[in-house]
């Protein structure tokens, strides 16, 4: 960054005076003069780390009054501060694997906006990891398409994708990044009715299925699916379940033959088994309950 002031009268570091806004920024300091009372207020162990130098008779560093703070963020080129940021996060950020994608959008600066001056809009350029690479303030009088080849120039574009939303699908961008040797993704709508119809006319339907490549998630488990709900415990003891009726045979007296051997009408009606041999067994008489095998004859 190079230092706009004069060289007479230097107290503190240029430097040391930017990363003091930039760490009180980081605080959740939201203007300039809580960027002034952070300063102000930092213990002499941040000021050291932040580069101020000590007083050499007392040994002690005086911070920066706020007006100093006030007067440097003034003076500092933006559009330079924001790409000295921006190429300190490009030497840290750690390659990701794969194809490297960078999206290109533009937002409005939150607490901007005053009663007599309008909302401060800038455009950003952003890996999908998150750093913000590099940004500039749009003309209020303009908008984001003039800043879109000044934001990526000084950023490697080599085998990256560029996304971006419809206002940027313009002939000139899609030169320039053709340029850079860069790929990108356009959002075609249809503020341009030429080539929305030549888009729509491509052959999609004769697209390889293998030139594709989607992503299936694993279905997920319905809250109401009794599958992944806990089965209860079971009883300790459990009532017997006769056999189904269609592997039922009876093989005890039935009813039917004890009423015919006592001499009573033999009605042909049919055989109800009891529920288990040994309950009749043990019963010996004839009212016991009926089998829900109703349909089973006898042998």
């Amino acid at each position: 960054m190079p230092d706009p002031r004069a060289r007479r009268g230097i107290r503190h570091p240029w430097t040391a005076l930017l990363a003091a806004a930039a760490a009180a920024v980081l605080a959740g300091a939201a203007s300039v003069t809580a960027i002034g009372e952070w300063v102000v207020d930092a213990p002499q162990r941040v000021l050291a780390l932040l580069g101020f130098r000590p007083d050499p008779l007392t040994g002690l560093i005086r911070p920066p009054h706020a007006t100093t703070i006030r007067l440097v963020l003034a003076a500092a080129d933006g559009d330079v501060l924001d790409r000295a940021i921006g190429d300190f996060l490009q030497e840290r950020q750690t390659p990701a694997p794969g194809r490297r994608v960078i999206a290109v959008d533009g937002k409005t600066l939150r607490g901007s906006r005053t009663l007599d001056r309008p909302a401060t809009a800038l455009i950003a350029v952003m890996p999908h990891s998150g750093q913000v690479l590099a940004q500039r303030q749009i003309d209020g009088k303009s908008n984001e398409i003039p800043a879109f080849a000044p934001l990526l120039d000084g950023i490697d574009l080599t085998a990256a994708v560029v996304t971006a939303d419809a206002l940027h699908t313009q002939h000139d961008h899609a030169a320039y990044l053709h340029q850079r040797g860069t790929h990108y993704l356009a959002v075609v709508k249809r503020n341009h009715p030429g080539l929305h119809e030549k888009v729509r006319r491509l052959p999609w339907r004769d697209i390889r299925p293998g030139l594709l490549r989607t992503r299936t998630r694993p279905p997920r488990p319905s809250p109401w699916s009794t599958a992944s709900r806990p089965s209860p415990a079971a009883p300790a003891v459990r009532a017997a379940v006769p056999k189904p009726c269609s592997a039922t045979r009876a093989t005890t007296p039935t009813r039917t033959a004890k009423s015919c051997a006592s001499g009573g009408s033999c009605r042909s009606s049919p055989a109800r088994a009891p529920p288990t041999s040994r309950a009749w067994a043990h019963s010996g008489t004839s009212s016991s309950r009926p089998s829900p095998c109703s349909t089973s004859s006898n042998d």
